[in-house]
């Protein structure tokens, strides 16, 4: 049975000009994406690159449709990186190749955009992986304030950017304290202070007016950094005990007017709680918590917030004095009180092993089957690493296989939380991606070599 809203978009299909690229992936398992249970014998339509209608539908085909046979397959939205500096180094140890942070004058206004570098080699491997769209958060370097992220594609093309100045990020925590001084305090009260310095830069301008026909997490349109006139009235708006620069002061306007995210790294129960606090000072703010491996002991506060939280999935042992009270169980008990949590992977190889993000969600899945252990079910887990990112960081067009979004498909030939299965198929906006790596060329390299035979590279 076809759904009414399934009915009109199938509809308009029918009705496409016969030059409209339509693509039907049959017969496989399909998951949503939306929290809902995987779909058997589903199917997928993407016309023009974008999902008109996923699921248990059936329907008469244009002529010339191609039609992707998925029976025994697995097929779901792509993998979106909820946390992740993928795009920003190619060797971590070597510093011409990595561009993960600055210790430069400017920390706030730098914008991780400029540095994504699609041709890396880690951008390649979890393309291969099923990771589609990847939050990119550059690193602190000798501030509390890293700079702005950005959401990207890991298409093969030389445009990654999706969404330029996403979020500003910031480190809280052990991290954070010892970049502001050696002290969580110092942390906190530079926060605060950078903020009402933008405050000042901004003037006070109306929250209304300042919203107005704008869209909820579209810095990059923001005129603050760029426009003279604003630059120019700087000076005359701002008092001379200042710690910031006038760039960085100026990159954090769209924070305190809640155009742009506030992207906040803690870990530590008490360091959760003055993040919340935040939005009594600053009411604009646009939170969301990176890491919370502690989420669960601040659970219902978190809830009551409404602070969307990216955690990290596998934390489950006090490796440091700010988890003493991790537990693998953090993102299902979170879940469970009401907490909007996604997965990401803070501090875990983020610059190389996104593809980590859908084993973590199968960890989880697992877990819950454990006596006193909290989990999430399979169609929570997926949504963790698909919508749940793109929800919490305010993407609306990505995560999901829902008609009108953007087509990131992925094929699996097995159960995708389930380490052991490969991506076969990885669309990207409708278009089917490479999967050969450096890896998959080394492997092909060698594997078929006679012996005493050498690379063609060995030969004098």
């Amino acid at each position: 049975m076809i759904r009414a809203a399934a009915f009109t978009a199938l509809a308009l299909v029918l009705a496409a000009p016969a030059f409209a690229d339509t693509v039907v992936i049959s017969g496989g398992t399909v998951a949503l994406g939306d929290g809902s249970a995987p779909i058997p014998n589903g199917q997928v339509v993407i016309t023009d690159g974008r999902i008109v209608a996923a699921g248990d539908i059936r329907m008469k085909l244009p002529a010339g449709t191609r039609v992707i046979d998925a029976t025994g397959k697995w097929v779901t939205p792509g993998i979106v990186a909820g946390f992740s500096r993928l795009g920003l180094a190619d060797v971590d140890a070597v510093d011409q190749a990595n561009d993960t942070s600055s210790e430069g004058p400017f920390s706030a206004a730098l914008d991780v955009a400029t540095a994504i570098n699609p041709e890396a080699a880690p951008v390649a491997v979890n393309r291969a992986g099923g990771i589609t769209r990847a939050v990119v958060a550059p690193s602190a370097g000798k501030s509390i304030f890293a700079g702005q992220g950005a959401l990207i594609d890991t298409g093969a093309d030389s445009q990654p950017v999706t969404r330029a100045r996403l979020f500003q990020f910031v480190e809280l925590g052990e991290q954070g304290a010892a970049q502001a001084g050696g002290s969580r305090s110092a942390a906190h009260v530079l926060l605060r202070n950078a903020l009402r310095e933008a405050q000042q830069v901004a003037g006070g301008a109306s929250p209304a007016r300042d919203r107005a026909g704008r869209s909820g997490t579209d810095a990059q349109s923001d005129p603050v950094v760029s426009n003279p006139n604003e630059s120019r009235s700087y000076d005359a708006r701002r008092n001379q005990d200042v710690l910031l620069t006038r760039f960085d002061a100026l990159a954090l306007v769209p924070v305190v007017r809640g155009r742009q995210i506030l992207l906040v790294h803690a870990e530590r129960a008490a360091d959760l709680r003055q993040v919340i606090a935040l939005k009594r000072e600053f009411p604009a703010l646009r939170l969301v918590i990176v890491g919370a491996d502690e989420g669960w002991t601040v659970a219902r506060d978190l809830a009551a917030s409404g602070i969307p939280v990216i955690a990290s999935a596998l934390s489950d042992l006090p490796a440091q004095f700010e988890t003493i009270a991790a537990t693998q169980s953090n993102v299902g008990r979170m879940r469970a009180a009401g907490v909007k949590v996604a997965i990401g992977t803070i501090n875990d190889d983020d610059t190389r092993m996104a593809f980590r993000a859908r084993w973590y969600a199968g960890n989880l899945v697992g877990i819950g089957k454990l006596p006193g252990a909290t989990g999430l079910s399979w169609g929570e887990a997926l949504k963790a690493i698909t919508s749940g990112p793109a929800e919490a960081l305010g993407i609306t067009d990505v995560g999901t296989l829902a008609a009108g979004k953007r087509a990131d498909v992925v094929i699996w030939d097995g159960d995708p939380l389930d380490n052991q299965s490969a991506a076969q198929v990885v669309m990207i906006d409708g278009v089917e991606q490479p999967l050969v790596t450096r890896q998959t060329r080394l492997r092909d390299r060698y594997r078929s070599l006679e012996r005493g035979a050498l690379p063609e590279a060995y030969r004098r």
